[in-house]
């Protein structure tokens, strides 16, 4: 009997425990039902590894790894971009930075050689012997031995200009009336001539005048300083190059005819607008960079990029002073904003 009352108190706890279990299933405190909490409500799941891998359904990716729910309340309600919380870009290693106004200094780092150049030696020849003639001539009562010989300098002239001479070198020839022996062979001067290969994307910031540093093989460690003289006016078809010549000192004549150089120019770009490098996606059809606001709203923009400078780029257009950029976590951002700007497409053509 007391077996039979034991076996029956056990049984009558155990319904009313799995009545409580049931009942905690619909009710909550204060007697609201589970289903009147607000439900989240799932757009996609998205592989973890590769966001533009998406499925509708919950499943794994070839590692194991759970999809990862994307839900429609993490879209921003306003404006462009998409809206990340707090918790998630601290997850995906959000850095951000405003961009501003900098100094930037674009350093050109290229090779050239010290100038083995007879040819220019040469035309330099010519052009004296040219210039003696017409001055020789110059009152003769026969206008076309005048005229031939005008002729002929100013065609030794342009061969000069051609060579890569400017104006101010060729008047500075006439006036020494002496070609330049080290253009060939080390002479008296205590300076050399150095030939830079400047690449075409990088020519436009050459200006004669401008410093450079030069360094070889023969000599690890040590500088030779000179200056930009003069820029060849024909672009090398093949190589998209030119020739900029260099006059560089060298009073204990160490550097050797066509000895091979290493030649660092740096180049003041002002105070211009810039982005870290960190910041920029090119995916070769574009250029952008993804912004973000104080509500946490991030946008991929296309931009337009200038010089290179220090770990930045200068910016021509697309952003503008004090701007905030992601510069790390911003490829996963631009995929999820490609990502669901694609299917909001796809969902809006399926509405039509």
């Amino acid at each position: 009997m007391k077996k039979k009352n034991v076996f029956l108190s056990i049984l009558l706890l155990a319904v009313i425990g799995l009545g409580l279990v049931l009942n905690s299933r619909y009710h909550v405190f204060k007697g609201h039902t589970l289903s009147d909490a607000p439900k989240r409500e799932i757009l996609y799941y998205r592989n973890p590894m590769n966001p533009q891998v998406t499925s509708s359904v919950p499943m794994k990716d070839s590692m194991g790894m759970d999809y990862v729910p994307v839900y429609k309340d993490e879209a921003a309600p306003q404006g462009e971009g998409i809206y990340i919380s707090p918790q998630k870009e601290q997850l995906i290693g959000v850095k951000k930075e405003k961009i501003v106004k900098r100094k930037l200094t674009h350093q050109i780092l290229t090779v050239g050689k010290v100038a083995y150049d007879p040819d220019l030696y040469v035309a330099q020849e010519e052009y004296l012997q040219a210039a003696k003639m017409a001055n020789a001539v110059k009152d003769s009562v026969l206008v076309s031995v005048s005229e031939q010989s005008t002729s002929l300098l100013q065609a030794a002239e342009k061969k000069l200009l051609l060579l890569g001479m400017s104006k101010a070198e060729i008047d500075e020839l006439a006036g020494r009336a002496k070609a330049q022996e080290n253009l060939y062979l080390p002479g008296d001067s205590d300076s050399a001539w150095v030939y830079i290969t400047i690449y075409e994307y990088e020519l436009g910031l050459i200006k004669d005048g401008m410093p450079v540093e030069i360094g070889a093989v023969a000599f690890p460690g040590e500088v030779f300083l000179g200056k930009v003289v003069a820029i060849t006016p024909v672009l090398d078809a093949m190589t998209r190059s030119a020739r900029v010549r260099a006059e560089v000192e060298d009073p204990q004549h160490r550097l050797k005819p066509e000895m091979f150089v290493n030649v660092k120019i740096n180049v003041s770009l002002g105070k211009r607008l810039a982005v870290p490098e960190e910041a920029v996606i090119n995916t070769g059809k574009r250029t952008l960079v993804v912004t973000t606001d104080e509500q946490g709203n991030f946008s991929s923009r296309d931009v337009q990029l200038g010089q290179k400078a220090e770990g930045f780029y200068e910016v021509l257009d697309g952003l503008s002073d004090g701007q905030t950029v992601v510069t790390s976590g911003n490829f996963l951002i631009d995929s999820e904003s490609r990502l669901q700007s694609a299917i909001s497409g796809s969902e809006h053509k399926h509405g039509q």
